[in-house]
This record gives structure tokens, C-alpha cells and sequence, in this order.
């Protein structure tokens, strides 16, 4: 009975997340676009690109992203004339036109005449005119400039039905940096004063007894800056509560976009923003005003190995994937607003692509339940700071480049599926079955980046290694805050939770008791909401959810290995060990192989109420020991697997399985001899693409 509850609680989600949206056709299954820049190009070309554009397949066109200086070409006085042109070739070749909002390269003039405008950075420096997202969010200035811009835009195309919506910004982010600016420097304080109302339950909260930090007036604090911190971080709350206020303060500065558009646009244009997809300096979660969020994201640009030898010219498999169900997470609709076309410029190193994995990206993009797919950009610049950025054509403005052959080949493929398409197909009972939830917290990412205790430490990493590892046993995945009704799903991770308050740990026990079965990994429940150590034993907090006590944890150097034992394997590491003490009737799964605690245990099952509870005390750096113990829980569960290769993504939307080979090596699918196959072969090259119905 319980499992069948959990099916129909999984159907009725899937219903809702992939069935008709307000802004989408269902049957359209997902809509494909490109950036262009008409103010870069010739007027005498624009008639050929937008043409070019259509003849290549793609749907509808993004524009005016950067052009606030053509926009607004001296202040208060505004020009949409070449803008308007634009639209209406677009609209001539059938193109549906998404506008961007300009607000993430002010023009000179406005930089000139209100200096006060720009960010400061750690080291003092102000920015300066010639860049991107140099300005200042909390700016009253910048915010009041930015609201008349976009004001004048949304009135202008208010009532012209050829705008199907609206991004705000680009990569809403100050890429990594934080502002230190007088007027951030005011909102922080603001935005402390509203937080904890007395100076003295400030104290407290930032513990400023420690180092004679203690503050007597509000007026007294400064943004934490760790370049001038002289020897260390005397609270580390407050660098916490920066970081979370850099977060309020970006999707503030959102949602006064996001009002000045909708005050004055029909309810039929939607309003988006796309933040990068790796970032975690800001939080996309945080401005549910919008319609819904999407995201940018670049698979190869000199950061990862990948799976094999060519990995690197892949990307990480669960990358895609990953952004899928996270930007899909707020609104239960979401889109790539730019996905790599073809080699970039501005990686640590910029290889070329495998041939096929554009199009692996696109299947990839398409199987997390998209409705949309936009690139980043159609034409390769000729100057700027992007110039070897590749484009859908090259420098000659008319030759297709890879990127763009492979973008035309998925898009008639996916013009093809949609006669195929039937409205409200079932999820797979299987699948469905191994559906699980991530429960997800920005202030854990930031709270543990501010004392890793080991430089090997990464929040987002570790998340990220558990997602790859529940997609590798062909489990559907979505995130979910602390809000979000845990019942729908048969099983529910939590990963390095560090901060927690006794109302959330009560859910998560609630949550095992009813018939769920939690999965809790290191660095969980050690601190409260504050960023403190409770005054009771370690990790207290969870002992009782758990069914052990954490006596210790441990790591090593880096260029040292520990052994786990886990079901008769040995598995190697050195980031992060929890030695536990189980309690009674609390099983032992795993153990450490040898040092000084050796033989103590490190994960533990227990049977709570109707469900279970596992913590898997031991981190590693190739995630095989999590994705064997997450195997276990599932057939202890009594939930079938189906163990993918190393490398392959396997998803489900709209009665259509998609398998991608992240791969270096071949790889044989397992398709039932019943299933139909629309593309590909179950033999799959690397970068190879199997579409099929069952």
C-alpha cells in the first residue's frame, strides 16, 4: 500500500510538472532559440541573419541584452526605432522574440555622471565603465535609473503580441565578487537591523564575545571583508549573514525588474532571469516572483576531466542534468537560456567539443523536462571580449559552424518527435519507484565554505557527487527546500546539512516514520540556524534520528588514503570520516578498514516506524561508495535498480526515455527488445543519443 502511494503521489507530480504550462504548448515539447545582437551587426545584414536563423530551425530569437547605451543613448531619452525594426524581421521569419533587460552594462553616461553607481570591490578598487555587472544592486541610484529603462521598454512593447517574454538582467551575479560600496555597506546594516531588531541579540547570533568583537550600535559594522581581516574570521556568522544578504540584496534587484515589467506588460509575456548554473553566491530560489527561473550553462570550458580520456571534451555527466531539476525545483517549469554552442573563449583552456556532444547537450537538456532551449549566440563576434567565442555561424556571418550544424539536426529531430507526442503519459512505475528528493539549503552551501575545516571540502561537489550517483541507479531526482512536503517520495537525501533546528529534524523523522526512507551524509546537524555548536554532544542534533552517536570525525592529507569497508569492498578516502557509536537495533553497513579507529563504524541502517534511516559517514572523492550504499537502500527498500555505466544519463519526460554517453567508451543500453527506438542505437559511441518509447 505504501508503495502504492508513493506511484500515485509521483504520477500526480509529474503530471503537474511536465504537463501544459501557461507559457509553453505541451505538444511542442520544447521551443528553440538563439541570442542575436542586431546593434553589432550591419542593418544591411539583419534581414539575412533572421532568415538564416529560421531556415536553420530555430523558433524564436533573444535581443537588446547589452544595448542599454542604444536604448537610452543620453539619459530620459530613449530609442526603440532599430529595436523595432529587429522585431519585425524577426516576426517576418516567424521568430517569437524574448527582449532582455540592459541593466547588466550601464552606458557611459550614466557611469560618468553617477559614479556612485559602481561596485567596490574587496580590495577598495572601484569598477570601472568597460565591463559587465559592474554596478551596484544596492545603489538607490542605479535602481532608480534601471526601473525608468525597463519601465520605458515594457510600455513601448506592452501590447505587441510578437514578444513572447522577458529575461531580466544576464547572469544576475557579481561573478564570485562581493560589493563593498557605501551603499552596500548601508543596506547591509538596513537589512541587520531588520534581521535582529537589538544590537544585542546581534551579538549573540555573531558570538562577539569571542576576540572583544562586541558591537554597541549598528553603525558600528562594516561589511565582513576577509582581505582585511587581519588573522582569521573572529565570527564567522557574520560572513554568513553577508552572504546572505549579497543574495537579498540580487534578487531585490530582480524583483524590481520583475515589477516594472509586469506593472505594465499583458500576464501572456512571461518574465524569467537565467543565473549560471555552478554560481552559489547568489540563490535563484529566493525570488519565487517571477515566473519561473532558468539557467546558463557551458559544459566544457576547461574545468573538468570528465569520465575517460575525451571527458574533458564532454563535461561532467551529471552537470545538465543536475541544472534540470534544480531551476525546475521553484516553479515546476524551467529553461536553458544559454547552452554552448561550440568552443568558448574565456575557460582556463578551451578545447573543442567531441563531435556529437552539442547535440548531446541539446537530448540531454530536452530529457530534464526544458521548455525551452536558448544559445548564447548566433553569430561568432568579430571584436569584444569574446571573439573566439563560436557562434551558430562563423566570422562570415553564414557558414554554419559545428555547433550550429549539430543545433539544426536536433531541432528537426524534435519537430519529428512531436508527432509522436501524447499528453499526459504515465512516468514508469520502475522509475517512479526510485524517485527522490534532495533537500537543499543555500546558507549550508555558503555556512561551510566559510571554515571547511579541509581545503578539499566543496558543499556544492559533495551534493553534486550523490546526484550523479542516484542517477547512475536511473532514479528520477528533484531538489526541495525545507518547506516542501517530503511525502510524495520514496526517498528523500539530505547531504551535509550542517545547520538544522529541532522543527526540521522532527520532519525528518516524521517523514522515515510515515514510510520514507532518509538518507543523511556527513557534516549534517552538527550546527543550529545561528552557525553555533549546541551545548550538548556532537552532532546531538540528529543522534536520536540517526540511532548513533557521532563520536569524532577525521581527515586526512591530501596525498594520503584511508580504507572504508562496505559489503566486502574496500573503497579509498581522506576528506571527511564520521566515527560512529550505533545504538541498539541499529545496523552496521560500513566500517573504517584501518588507522587508529579502526573497525568503528562509519554507516548505519535503522528501521523507524514504517521507513528507514541510513547515514553514510564517510566521504570520497570518486563517489562509488556513496552510489554502492545508496544501491543498498534501495534494494533494501525492496525498490528494483538499474545500475547505469559510469557516464550515462538516463531520463524520462513525456513517454520518451533519452540516454546521453558522457562516456569515452562505447556503451551497450538496456532497451527492452519491445521498445521502439526514434534515435540512436543501444549501442551508443561516446557523445552518442538514444531516444525511445516503451
Amino acid at each position: 500500500m505504501k508503495n502504492t502511494i508513493f506511484l500515485l503521489l509521483a504520477f500526480v507530480c509529474s503530471s503537474l510538472s511536465y504537463g501544459q504550462k501557461q507559457f509553453f504548448k505541451a505538444e511542442n515539447l520544447v521551443e528553440t532559440g538563439v541570442y542575436y545582437y542586431p546593434e553589432a551587426w550591419s542593418p544591411d545584414q539583419w534581414e539575412r541573419d533572421f532568415k538564416n536563423m529560421a531556415s536553420m530551425g530555430f523558433e524564436f530569437v533573444h535581443m537588446a541584452e547589452f544595448a542599454w547605451a542604444q536604448l537610452e543613448p543620453t539619459e530620459g531619452n530613449y530609442d526603440f526605432r532599430w529595436l523595432d525594426r529587429a522585431v519585425d524581421l524577426a516576426a517576418k521569419n516567424n521568430l517569437k522574440v524574448m527582449l532582455c533587460t540592459p541593466s547588466a552594462t550601464p552606458p557611459v553616461w550614466l557611469t560618468r555622471k553617477y559614479p556612485e553607481i559602481l561596485v567596490e570591490q574587496a580590495n577598495g578598487q572601484t569598477g570601472m565603465h568597460g565591463t559587465r555587472e559592474h554596478y551596484s544592486w544596492s545603489s538607490p541610484k542605479y535602481q532608480e535609473l534601471t526601473r525608468k529603462v525597463v519601465e520605458a521598454m515594457a510600455k513601448h512593447y506592452a501590447n505587441d503580441k510578437r514578444i513572447w517574454g522577458w529575461q531580466i538582467d544576464n547572469e544576475p551575479s557579481h561573478y564570485g565578487a562581493l560589493d563593498y560600496s557605501p551603499a552596500a555597506q548601508a543596506s547591509f546594516r538596513n537589512w541587520l537591523k531588520n534581521k535582529y531588531k537589538t544590537i544585542d541579540e546581534l551579538n549573540r547570533a555573531w558570538g562577539t564575545a569571542f576576540w572583544s568583537g562586541i558591537y554597541t550600535d549598528f553603525a558600528q559594522i562594516e561589511m565582513p571583508n576577509v582581505g582585511r581581516l587581519y588573522s582569521g574570521i573572529a565570527s564567522p556568522t557574520s560572513v554568513l549573514d553577508m552572504k546572505r544578504f549579497n543574495a537579498d540584496e540580487c534578487a531585490k534587484f530582480i524583483s524590481l525588474q520583475n515589477k516594472a515589467i509586469k506593472d505594465n506588460v499583458p500576464k501572456s509575456q512571461f518574465v524569467t532571469t537565467n543565473f549560471m548554473n555552478g554560481h552559489t553566491d547568489v540563490d535563484p530560489w529566493r525570488n519565487p516572483d517571477l515566473d519561473f527561473i532558468s539557467y546558463t550553462v557551458y559544459p566544457v570550458a576547461g574545468y573538468t576531466d570528465g569520465v575517460g580520456d575525451q571527458g574533458f571534451r564532454m563535461g561532467d555527466p551529471w552537470r545538465i542534468s543536475f541544472s534540470n531539476d534544480f531551476f525546475r525545483a521553484l516553479k515546476g517549469v524551467t529553461g536553458v537560456m544559454e547552452l554552448q554552442p561550440g568552443q568558448v573563449n574565456w575557460g582556463s583552456y578551451n578545447p573543442q567539443p567531441y563531435p556529437g556532444a552539442v547535440r548531446m547537450w541539446l537530448w540531454n537538456a530536452f530529457a530534464g523536462g526544458l521548455d525551452f532551449i536558448c544559445s548564447y549566440r548566433y553569430r561568432q563576434p568579430l571584436y569584444g571580449g569574446e571573439q573566439f567565442h563560436y557562434g551558430m555561424v562563423g566570422t562570415d556571418g553564414v557558414t554554419p559552424l559545428n555547433g550550429g550544424q549539430q543545433y539544426s539536426q536536433f531541432m528537426k529531430e524534435v519537430k519529428e518527435l512531436r508527432k509522436l507526442y501524447k499528453s499526459n503519459a504515465a512516468m514508469p512505475k520502475e522509475y517512479a519507484a526510485r524517485k527522490t528528493a534532495i533537500v537543499y539549503n543555500s546558507d549550508n552551501v555558503w555556512e561551510t565554505t566559510i571554515q571547511p575545516q579541509t581545503f578539499q571540502w566543496n558543499e556544492r561537489d559533495h551534493i553534486a557527487k550523490y546526484y550523479n550517483a542516484l542517477k547512475l541507479l536511473k532514479a528520477p531526482v528533484e531538489f526541495a527546500d525545507e518547506t516542501k512536503d517530503l511525502s510524495a517520495y520514496p526517498f528523500v537525501l539530505v547531504p551535509a546539512y550542517q545547520m538544522v533546528d529541532k522543527a526540521l529534524v522532527d520532519k525528518w523523522m516524521k517523514y522515515a516514520e510515515n514510510g520514507g526512507n532518509l538518507i543523511v551524509s556527513v557534516r549534517t546537524g552538527l550546527k543550529d540556524r545561528d552557525g553555533h555548536f549546541p551545548e550538548a554532544p556532537w552532532a546531538d542534533a540528529i543522534s536520536k534520528l540517526i540511532g548513533a552517536k557521532i563520536v569524532m570525525n577525521d581527515m586526512l592529507n591530501s596525498t594520503k588514503t584511508a580504507t572504508v569497508s562496505f559489503n566486502g569492498q574496500s573503497y579509498k578516502w581522506n576528506t571527511w570520516g564520521d566515527m560512529l557509536e550505533p545504538a541498539s537495533g541499529t545496523e552496521v553497513w560500513a566500517s573504517f578498514a584501518d588507522q587508529f579507529y579502526a573497525g568503528k563504524p562509519t554507516v548505519v541502517h535503522r528501521k523507524l516506524g514504517k521507513g528507514s534511516v541510513t547515514y553514510i559517514g564517510t566521504d570520497t572523492h570518486d563517489g562509488k561508495f556513496e552510489k554502492d550504499v545508496l544501491k543498498k537502500v534501495f534494494e533494501t527498500a525492496g525498490t528494483a535498480v538499474d545500475e547505469l555505466p559510469e557516464g550515462v544519463m538516463v531520463n524520462w519526460r513525456d513517454g520518451f526515455w533519452v540516454a546521453c554517453n558522457y562516456s569515452s567508451s562505447n556503451v551497450t543500453l538496456n532497451i527492452p527488445a519491445s521498445a521502439k527506438i526514434i534515435y540512436g542505437t543501444k549501442e551508443l559511441t561516446p557523445a552518442g543519443v538514444a531516444v525511445w518509447k516503451e
